[in-house]
């Protein structure tokens, strides 16, 4: 996400980047940042600008912090030493001052979006189960219980409620869940996943009419319930 009220500059850093291959939502102002970052997938970074209309950037910095720990590069026209260690102390990942060449800044993205990767996958913990109410998800031999008592589920089916497991936090559009499931581009087939969710339903709840585990969030997707 790139947070720049400068049209010219959101602009060309958004071109810039969209070559390199980053997919970049533009974001004008600290408010709408908030909103979309709570509307939409994790992103892999925010480039956010100090000066910003409305919320200005570095509060917008403390609330991108209460809810998310995503790695963020500041851009800033002010060159003091004292904005640049404000702004890292507030949470911000690494800072680069306004001008700078398009080289240097896609530079600084990849590095800081392999250093953020490099980190998670070496702190994550081998997990050999995931538990969620009455049920107990092995992704190591794609089993599930429910109460002791095995569920046989097709690879789908299991691979779809471990992806949602996985991010309990996280809403998953069909798209994304036909995308990641299947490993290929979804082309607005509805009943592939509406069948494939509906018989999950009818192996893990109590209820399938009422389901706890995967609850639909209307008019977007399906998100683990607790």
């Amino acid at each position: 996400m790139l947070i720049e009220d400068d049209p010219s500059i959101s602009d060309v850093v958004s071109m810039q980047l969209t070559k390199e291959g980053y997919a970049v939502t533009p974001v004008f102002d600290g408010l709408s940042a908030i909103e979309v970052l709570g509307q939409t997938d994790p992103f892999d970074l925010i480039l956010l600008d100090l000066m910003l209309p409305g919320m200005d950037g570095l509060d917008c910095l403390k609330k991108i912090r209460e809810t998310s720990t995503v790695p963020v590069l500041i851009l800033s026209a002010k060159d003091g030493e004292v904005d640049k260690a404000l702004g890292l102390g507030f949470g911000a990942d690494d800072y680069i001052t306004k001008p700078f060449s398009m080289i240097e800044l896609a530079a600084r993205v990849k590095a800081l979006i392999r250093r953020a990767t490099l980190y998670t996958v070496a702190r994550q913990p081998e997990q050999a189960a995931i538990e969620v109410g009455d049920l107990l998800i092995h992704s190591t031999n794609f089993s599930v219980q429910k109460r002791g008592v095995d569920i046989k589920l097709t690879a789908k089916e299991f691979q779809i409620l471990n992806l949602l497991a996985a991010k309990p936090e996280r809403v998953f559009t069909k798209a994304q869940l036909y995308t990641q499931v299947w490993n290929e581009d979804y082309f607005g087939d509805e009943n592939v996943i509406n069948v494939h969710i509906r018989r999950l339903r009818e192996k893990i709840e109590d209820d399938p009419s009422a389901p706890r585990y995967i609850q639909t969030v209307w008019g977007i997707g399906y998100k683990l319930g607790e």
